[in-house]
């Protein structure tokens, strides 16, 4: 299916809006999902050993910065095949 609408992309002219939008939104959907399971896995792991609070919370921070990463370099992908045609 993917490959369908890449080939139709290209050979219809719309090949860097579709990326954008491709880029944007895969990268979007990644880090909504690495987001949810990063922060259900800190609950979890808090409500089994509440002293190491702020450890899990440090270490929470790092993986939230890292997962949200992915979105900016879906959206920077997609804005390289717009800018780049």
């Amino acid at each position: 299916m993917i490959a369908t609408i890449l080939s139709f992309a290209a050979s219809s002219g719309v090949g860097a809006g579709l990326g954008i939008g491709i880029g944007g939104g895969l990268g979007a959907v990644g880090a909504g999902v690495g987001i949810g399971i990063i922060f259900g896995k800190v609950i979890e792991a808090v409500t089994r050993q509440p002293e190491m609070r702020d450890e899990i919370t440090s270490i929470q921070g790092l993986g939230f910065a890292l997962t949200e990463a992915t979105f900016f370099y879906g959206l920077v992908a997609g804005l390289l095949s717009w800018v780049l045609k």
